[in-house]
């Protein structure tokens, strides 16, 4: 294994009504490699590893077979770290110079990210990013909702297809760009029934077609292949796939490790210099106890690993694979002056935070291709305004680590009157959704202002009241003592 997936290509630039069979039946040809590979990842993945097919030659009876699941332990962690929670969409940046901000695109881009909950793109997402890491890609198929507008259906709907049944084609040349997207399911009689999306059709084959058989093709006006491939990285390896051999050999050692307890615990007995009847075996089973003729001697015979040694080499084969793996260890070191920033150097934090840029940077690639089939189905359906190039994918990880820094990051950007607040919210780190906290933070400002001014106003209006009283008083006064 430790390979990768192969990308499929085609050298053909348009796929037609009269190519698609044969091109499907070549790459095809391809995937079925591809799905043999996934299936074993898979199956790994949920435990079905190496070890089960341990044999031990002598004392076959003593044959544990142990998986340390870490296959398991490293895509949960990744996954979690990464997509643990819902990714965001943001305004990008204003490059302009301009110190507004658009109210009506930012409204436009919370009803977007409003739409993607009610589809349920963040389960969807989880499940995209499970067989991310497992096999090294995974699928999104967008479809117009047809339902929309009762029992508040969303536009569109989003879902993560099984890539053991789905493929992308590419062309070949420079663009590299996907040809034509696949998605299929075997039916009753066992035989695969293929749907295949074009930019601009649909195509259904059934598994026994050969070029020049008729076939259900249909248009379709989405503008663009409706299937998105999500690779973890350019081979397309899984996150676990390079220490597969190191995986197994912890298996193993653990294994061997409990078959040499048990085989300590059920040692044979010795007997040197004579022999035992049947009627002395019995005894001693019944009382535990021996006795033997002058010059005989019994001992155990029992030979042992050293666990200090076994768990030395145990330790260091886990190291190296969480290590690869981009996976911090629980070990806390022994230092007490460490800081912050050194512990999360120090027990891997900062290489788990690279690899998930690593993966985030070529996720955001295939979710533009989602976001333009989205926002092309939002124009048809509801009218918005939103292009591609006014959204950025936000991910919401970590947003509270060290957030006494952050805040005093964002005070004092705040207080620095050459930085536009909008700024100083987006790159503080502290929020999911920096625009929509700074929308929601000026308007409490404003209204907390109006506030201010409407108290000071009613301030003064006393004063003056007090005074004009006062003035009122006096002027009575002074009129008494003239008329005295």
């Amino acid at each position: 294994m430790s390979y990768g997936r192969t990308k499929i290509y085609t050298n053909t630039e348009v796929i037609t009504a009269a190519n698609v069979v044969k091109e499907l039946q070549d790459a095809y040809a391809v995937h079925k490699t591809n799905r043999q590979e996934i299936q074993t990842l898979w199956d790994y993945y949920r435990g079905k590893t190496k070890i089960l097919n341990k044999v031990k030659e002598v004392r076959d009876n003593i044959n544990h077979k142990i998986n340390e699941n870490r296959a398991y332990q490293i895509v949960s962690f990744h996954k979690g770290y990464t997509f643990g929670e819902p990714i965001q969409y943001i305004r990008r940046e204003n490059t302009k110079g301009e110190n507004t901000v658009d109210d009506v695109l930012a409204s436009e881009i919370n009803a977007l990210n409003a739409y993607m909950s009610d589809a349920d793109k963040s389960a969807c997402d989880n499940e995209l990013a499970e067989w991310l890491y497992v096999c090294g890609t995974s699928y999104r198929f967008v479809l117009s909702n047809k339902k929309y507008g009762t029992d508040d259906e969303p536009p569109f709907n989003v879902y993560s297809l099984d890539p053991r049944n789905t493929f992308v084609v590419y062309h070949a040349g420079a663009s590299k760009k996907p040809i034509m997207g696949v998605t299929y399911y075997e039916q009753d009689d066992g035989t695969p029934l293929f749907s295949v999306y074009t930019e601009d059709a649909f195509y259904e084959i059934k598994g026994d077609s050969v070029p020049g058989q008729p076939i259900v093709g249909k248009a379709h006006d989405l503008g663009m292949i409706p299937i998105i491939e999500y690779p973890a990285n350019n081979p397309r390896l899984g996150v676990f796939e390079v220490v597969m051999p190191l995986l197994d050999a912890l298996d193993e050692l653990q294994s061997n490790r409990l078959d040499d307890v048990v085989q300590f615990v059920n040692s044979f007995l010795a007997i040197l210099g004579a022999e035992i009847s049947e009627d002395v075996r019995t005894k001693l089973e019944e009382y535990k106890m021996l006795q033997l003729p002058e010059g005989a001697d019994a001992k155990y015979l029992a030979g042992t690993l050293n666990q200090a040694e076994v768990q030395t080499l145990k330790a260091d084969l886990l190291q190296s694979i969480l290590e690869v793996c981009g996976v911090p260890n629980r070990n806390g070191g022994s230092s007490t002056s460490d800081t912050g920033s050194a512990v999360i150097m120090r027990d891997g934090w900062e290489s788990a935070e690279a690899h998930a840029k690593s993966v985030e940077e070529i996720f955001k690639k295939s979710e533009k291709q989602t976001l333009r089939l989205v926002l092309r189905i939002l124009r048809d359906k509801v009218g918005t305004e939103l292009k591609l190039s006014d959204i950025v994918t936000h991910f919401t990880r970590r947003n509270y680590e060290n957030i006494a820094s952050k805040s005093q990051v964002l005070i004092a950007m705040l207080n620095n009157q050459k930085i536009h607040p909008e700024l100083a919210f987006a790159h503080c780190g502290m929020f999911a959704d920096p625009e929509s906290a700074y929308l929601q933070s000026k308007a409490w400002w404003e209204e907390q202002q109006k506030q201010e001014e409407k108290e000071a106003e009613e301030y003064v209006k006393s004063l003056n009241e007090e005074h004009d009283h006062d003035d009122t008083v006096q002027d009575s006064g002074q009129s008494d003592i003239v008329s005295e």
